[in-house]
């Protein structure tokens, strides 16, 4: 599928701004999953698709590095202001639909495809980990940050932006291609 067939479906699943990505430009980074480890999210260690559940950045630049290809998606929201955390929840939840539209439709085209999304995981209710599989390994999604990566650099690196205004929040996922 050519990149302006890919950036057309993306439009019309609702992404808001689309953009090739080159994997070769993601690096992952100790710095980011660090983060992860704050746990400010609550999501740190309780689940398949977050830290230390999802690999080791080994594992994880492995798998990214079998990909030549790929898009980011992003899902703008609008905000009244920082603390505007109702339209933040609205985007989110329109970027995950979007998210697992898109990719619903890619594996029927790429069935290897790769989704990486924003946040963690949220197929389950209640993750299995770490006491039995996942129940669903090929609908789980990790995180970009999960996975290493500097959302903010990984955008810039691929020519799409990340700060749209003071009232503007973007959600971040991406695809690796085959």
């Amino acid at each position: 599928m050519e990149y302006i067939e890919l950036e057309k479906l993306a439009g019309d699943v609702g992404f808001t701004h689309i953009a090739p990505l080159d994997p070769g430009t993601i690096r992952l980074k100790e710095d980011v999953r660090k983060m992860c480890e704050a746990n400010t999210c609550g999501r740190y260690n309780k689940c398949w698709s977050c830290p230390p559940g999802c690999g080791t950045l080994e594992e994880l630049s492995r798998q990214i590095g079998e990909y030549r290809g790929g898009i980011l998606v992003q899902t703008v929201g609008e905000i009244e202001d920082s603390m505007d955390f109702e339209a933040m929840m609205d985007a989110e939840k329109r970027h995950k639909q979007h998210f697992m539209r898109m990719y619903e439709i890619l594996r029927g085209i790429y069935p290897k495809a790769l989704a990486i999304g924003a946040g963690s995981c949220t197929q389950c209710k209640q993750c299995t980990y770490p006491n039995e599989p996942c129940r669903f390994p090929e609908k789980k999604i990790n995180s970009m940050e999960a996975c290493g990566m500097l959302v903010l650099e990984v955008c810039k690196d691929n020519h799409l932006g990340y700060y749209y205004g003071p009232n503007s929040i973007a959600y971040t996922s991406c695809f690796l291609l085959e």
